[in-house]
């Protein structure tokens, strides 16, 4: 055997009936193997995280059962998706061409075709031809959202179903459903991809009723191979569409049919829903979109402005100092910052890369914020949380492990990350000098609760909505 990818396969699958389901699905299932530029075979982690964990608990083995199957005697790195650059996946470099006569058209871009005919049918409707794998600007808070969006768009085999993303609004999960629908359209042009809004969900739905004509209704989502649905949240107060989302979900399952929906919170803390549909759409793995640093923001502003100059929009670059006051007053959403950047490069057209930041601020004029949006810190955060809990806020940083304090500990780290930029080491040194990894855990742990802990999710709620004012 000399195939890598059959090599993979093999040897993963050995491999976690070794280490067990738990640690395979968090590090090793949404890794891949892939050559870098010097032909050297690595598996390649969606965080730095993960593969410091692979290193020292799986690499070992992992080489082990390599070796045993490899007839050209390799044997594999692991780095993170940061080291590894632009160097395509093994899967993409194998990927034969679409025919000349499927339904993907020449080019980047795909073209998804309709669920099914006539004037009521389903379509797959509302996708943008920019959102797609190549245009996502990945950071420490979406890398395992990529990573596991890479994996569903490829059509890999897997345990979870549905895939759920969820964060908060504007931060890349339509980006990531509309990157999964193209890929997974490209690589399989005789598949069935349904994207839909939950608005759109809802219209088409209440327009059968209205036509009597459910049953193309149903057939048209039944039918699909993959059927991904964006901001499902706002299915929720409506029973009878609950209904039927329920239904489609667990006939699409039974028939081994992939599912993705997104939502701005995890699906246990979707309190309009009613608890069967929860229950089902948390049964497969929620994946995270954390709230962008600064960093990212930059890197998204950088990568706008790239794609506005292949535009032809503008010329050269913006200064750093223009840049980074553009990210810092525009602390909202990702949209709200491509927003800016849109109304920066409108201005500003070949002038952008002489422009000073004095220049800039006059260009702009009123389309930036007077000054930063008030920011939430860590400092608030932890007096909130002592106080919702009664505790001191000497109790979050003290050394103390008992449940009354180790679990509001944990919901404060948790809001830290959701609510400022902070990275997991500097959270940790504001709790008492604790280690990154404490922090990432008690994240985690509060994230894997608000799945099933409903009190767990009022209390996050409750004080989301107190520093939020």
């Amino acid at each position: 055997m000399t195939d890598p990818e059959h090599i993979w396969t093999e040897a993963a699958g050995r491999l976690k009936t070794e280490i067990g389901d738990g640690p395979f699905s968090s590090y090793i299932a949404p890794s891949a193997v892939r050559p870098d530029n010097q032909g050297n075979l690595v598996l390649v982690t969606p965080t730095a995280y993960a593969r410091d964990w692979v290193r020292k608990n799986a690499l070992r083995r992992m080489n082990e059962l390599w070796l045993g199957l490899d007839g050209l005697n390799r044997r594999l790195e692991v780095r993170c998706r940061a080291e590894m650059g632009s160097v395509p996946p093994l899967a993409s470099r194998s990927t034969p061409a679409p025919a000349a006569n499927s339904n993907v058209v020449s080019g980047p871009q795909p073209t998804v075709a309709p669920v099914a005919d006539g004037a009521r049918a389903v379509r797959a409707a509302g996708l943008q031809d920019r959102l797609t794998f190549d245009s996502f600007v990945e950071g420490q808070g979406n890398a395992f959202a990529l990573a596991i969006a890479r994996q569903t768009a490829a059509w890999a085999d897997g345990h979870f179903n549905p895939i759920f993303f969820c964060g908060p609004y504007g931060y890349g999960k339509t980006h990531l459903l509309n990157a999964i629908a193209w890929e997974a359209q490209r690589l399989r042009p005789d598949a069935k991809v349904v994207y839909l809004t939950a608005e759109r969900f809802l219209s088409t739905f209440m327009r059968a009723m209205q036509d009597r004509s459910m049953a193309a209704f149903k057939d048209s989502l039944r039918s699909a191979d993959m059927l991904l649905l964006d901001d499902v949240q706002f299915v929720g107060g409506k029973t009878s569409t609950q209904e039927e989302l329920l239904s489609t979900l667990t006939a699409l399952i039974e028939d081994g049919k992939r599912i993705v929906l997104s939502a701005d919170k995890p699906p246990m803390a979707l309190s309009e829903i009613e608890p069967r549909l929860r229950s089902h759409l948390s049964a497969g793995l929620t994946c995270p979109v954390e709230a962008a640093d600064r960093s990212l923001k930059i890197a998204v502003a950088e990568n706008r402005l790239r794609a506005l100059a292949g535009l032809g929009v503008i010329q050269g670059e913006a200064r750093p100092e223009v840049l980074q006051h553009l990210v810092d007053r525009t602390p909202g959403s990702m949209r709200e910052l491509e927003g800016a950047v849109n109304t920066l490069a409108a201005a500003a057209g070949a002038r952008l890369s002489g422009l000073s930041l004095d220049e800039a601020q006059s260009l702009l004029g009123s389309a930036l914020r007077s000054g930063p949006e008030r920011r939430i810190t860590v400092d608030e955060i932890q007096k909130t949380v002592a106080d919702h809990f009664s505790l001191k806020q000497a109790d979050l940083l003290s050394e103390r492990r008992t449940r009354a304090i180790a679990r509001p500990r944990q919901i404060a780290m948790y809001l830290c990350k959701q609510n400022t930029t902070r990275s997991y080491p500097d959270i940790g040194r504001r709790f008492g000098g604790r280690d990154h990894t404490t922090v990432l855990h008690g994240v985690r742990k509060i994230e894997e609760l608000m799945a099933s802990d409903e009190q767990i999710v009022r209390d996050v709620e409750t004080l989301t909505r107190k520093l939020r004012g």
